[in-house]
């Protein structure tokens, strides 16, 4: 009887990822076929595992699948099916939701189709580890394993031990909807993502249409998968 993937094993990936890491930290990750890290059948379980652990798993898109329509597939079919959905990779409508922020204005967020998302996971858990590299050492934002809490503690060090008494406290207005798409691909390629058919398809991604607001031509919609790993890219610089 074929493994249906409810009960697939868990794929155990760090070492890749390890590996990709440290050749980052070199600036050894030119020539490297990130391609095919990213389809590999491993890196695809781990993918869906992670989605179907977060509670935006029930999440419809726009085709009003969640996470459960694929719960009792058969693994190589599924393998096989996200694989071919790259050759030619098109993107999904994205739907488009407001949810209110504490100023009473809303805060828009797109949420990609649950193949998407998928696709999404399997190419930030490849990417990250090049980036993190990378990324300046004091930056918390949307980071493995940071959180407010360091950041606090980080302040507090500098307060007690640096003599540091005062706070800047800036926002980037419209940052997420006005990110130019070339150039975070440039930058993409220049902290050391440069095979040219991931960010091919990462220019897709950034196209995907927006239902009822049609193809953007600029930003990095939030509810994406992607998207808060893209934004520290473009944002490392300014660190």
């Amino acid at each position: 009887m074929s493994t249906t993937l409810r009960y697939a094993e868990y794929y155990d990936v760090p070492k890749l990822f390890d590996d990709l890491y440290q050749r980052s930290k070199n600036n050894a990750t030119k020539g490297i076929n990130l391609y095919k890290h990213i389809i590999s059948k491993e890196n695809i379980l781990l993918a869906y595992r992670n989605i179907k652990a977060n509670t935006g798993s029930k999440t419809e898109g726009t085709d009003g699948i969640t996470i459960d329509h694929y719960k009792m597939e058969n693994v190589g079919s599924f393998v096989d099916n996200i694989r071919n959905a790259l050759v030619d990779y098109k993107p999904n409508t994205v739907r488009r939701v407001e949810i209110p922020k504490p100023n009473g204005k809303k805060r828009p967020l797109g949420i990609p189709t649950m193949r998407d998302r998928l696709i999404q996971q399997m190419f930030k858990q490849v990417l990250e580890p090049i980036c993190e590299a990378k990324f300046y050492k004091y930056s918390y934002g949307f980071r493995p394993n940071r959180s407010t809490h360091h950041a606090m503690a980080r302040c507090q060090f500098l307060m007690n031990r640096g003599g540091y008494s005062h706070v800047v406290d800036i926002d980037i207005q419209g940052f997420f909807d006005n990110v130019n798409h070339s150039k975070l691909l440039k930058q993409l390629y220049n902290i050391g993502v440069t095979d040219r058919k991931v960010l091919t398809i990462i220019s897709k991604m950034l196209k995907a249409p927006i239902k009822g607001k049609g193809i953007p031509t600029k930003g990095t919609p939030q509810g994406g998968i992607l998207s808060p790993l893209l934004s520290n890219v473009v944002l490392n610089y300014l660190d």
